[in-house]
């Protein structure tokens, strides 16, 4: 009996320390945020729930934790994303620096979700009133970044999709006002192009919109899914084509970042 009360006041002092954080300066923050494929929807595995050691989260609670998978927290079905491989490719290849993931991406939000005060009923959520709240935490604590994206889905459908390209350049200038940094690079990501899902012209439109962005909003990119795979429901992608796709968007970041 006393092994394990011991043995709980032990996990719970763990539990309970804090993470020591770098100084601002070098603590590199990124914003997750879209719909289901960048909250991530893969089968977890032991590579996907072991930490780096300079790469972090921000937890459901607010905390700062290592990050590993999964990082979402919007519905149960959350499973490996492309946060984790992104943020430990850059954390390699900048090695002064620790990096700090804000989860804020809700499954199955179309981008009109994306706008202050408005309520999400199937996750009951708020998104972007509660990415405003998780952004105001952890900007004291490091330097925001980047922005990666990944959302469209919902949105090609006839009524939606030949508006979506001016609400994605709007939600750009917003999000950057947001985390006060007027050019920090904003990566979009392709939605599933699996050989077995064909696409609908409002897809194409969608996708369109999303290839299109670096050509129309300054120091955006553009993220291909060509090649990668689904889980089986033709939506998601699988837990390997999440971690390739990270390493895609971090190709991206380090080539709009290099100097």
């Amino acid at each position: 009996m006393r092994f394990l009360f011991t043995f709980l006041c032990l996990v719970s002092f763990l539990t309970a320390q804090e993470v020591k954080l770098p100084p601002k300066e070098q603590f590199h923050l990124f914003l997750l945020v879209g719909q289901s494929n960048m909250a991530g929807r893969g089968v977890v595995e032991e590579q996907d729930k072991t930490p780096h050691p300079r790469v972090l989260m921000l937890s459901k609670d607010g905390q700062w934790v290592p990050a590993v998978d999964p990082m979402h927290f919007d519905k149960p079905s959350v499973g490996v994303g492309l946060g984790k491989t992104f943020a430990q490719i850059i954390a390699e290849a900048k090695p002064g620096v620790t990096i700090g993931l804000i989860p804020c991406a809700v499954g199955g939000s179309p981008i009109d979700a994306w706008q202050p005060g408005v309520f999400y009923p199937p996750t009951k959520s708020h998104p972007w009133d509660d990415t405003v709240k998780r952004v105001a935490l952890s900007l004291p604590a490091g330097t925001i970044k980047g922005i990666l994206w990944h959302q469209g889905e919902s949105d090609c459908k006839p009524e939606l999709a030949s508006a979506y390209a001016p609400k994605i350049h709007d939600l750009v200038k917003r999000l950057r006002e947001l985390v006060k940094a007027p050019d920090v690079p904003f990566i979009a990501g392709q939605m599933g192009k699996f050989d077995d899902v064909p696409w609908s012209p409002d897809i194409v439109t969608v996708d369109q919109a999303h290839q299109e962005l670096p050509k129309q909003v300054s120091n955006t990119a553009f993220v291909t899914a060509e090649g990668l795979k689904h889980k089986g429901d033709k939506i998601h992608f699988d837990a390997a084509s999440y971690r390739e796709l990270g390493k895609r968007y971090a190709e991206a970041f380090l080539k709009m970042t290099k100097r």
